[in-house]
């Protein structure tokens, strides 16, 4: 940093940090931009203005879970009522936000369980299930109780160590339909 770019404060001077990526000159007539009255008053504007217009210009970077600040991960979470463990990696937890409006879409199935253990968790994941499925003529019937419906979920984690337990069974909860019994099974 230049001599320049410092204050005599000693913290940095934002003005020659940050300059405006439209000065208000360039949208005045011509004969302002040769008058240095006008072309200084005009860059104190600027100057007030740079942060906020890079602020505007970088909002799709807090937007997208890949690029956002880790605080603003967990509060996009919210958004989509996801609720994330603190103890996933924080690679998880973005690709859980990322992509929780698919796995909202598949949630209830095999392949909707699959693909968020897939995301959560890295290792290998097999799952196992009953099979068995119901059908009735009522809207909102009650689960059959003749047949069991169980999803079986084995777990092998590259690091072992990384991996809670706890939240990959709370993710099968979620993922899962309520009234199938789930089991699981960490292999390390």
């Amino acid at each position: 940093m230049t001599s320049s770019a410092v204050t005599n404060t000693g913290l940095p001077n934002l003005r020659d940090l940050l300059p405006s990526p439209y000065p208000l000159i360039d949208f005045l007539p011509a004969v302002f931009a040769e008058s240095t009255f006008a072309v200084r008053w005009t860059a104190g504007f600027d100057d007030v203005f740079a942060p906020l217009i890079s602020t505007i210009d970088c909002v799709d970077a807090y937007i997208d879970p890949l690029l956002a600040p880790e605080e603003f991960v967990r509060w996009l979470s919210s958004w989509f009522g996801v609720l994330l463990d603190e103890s996933w990696p924080m690679t998880a937890q973005r690709a859980v936000v990322a992509e929780a409006v698919d796995l909202f879409r598949m949630r209830g199935t095999i392949a909707g369980l699959r693909r968020h253990l897939t995301v959560v968790v890295d290792g290998e994941v097999e799952i196992f299930e009953s099979g068995g499925t119901s059908w009735s003529v009522r809207p909102r019937p009650e689960p059959p109780t003749d047949v069991e419906h169980w999803v079986s979920v084995v777990v092998r984690p590259r690091d072992p160590r990384a991996l809670s337990e706890e939240a990959v069974a709370a993710v099968i909860r979620a993922a899962k339909p309520v009234h199938v019994v789930h089991t699981l099974q960490v292999i390390r």
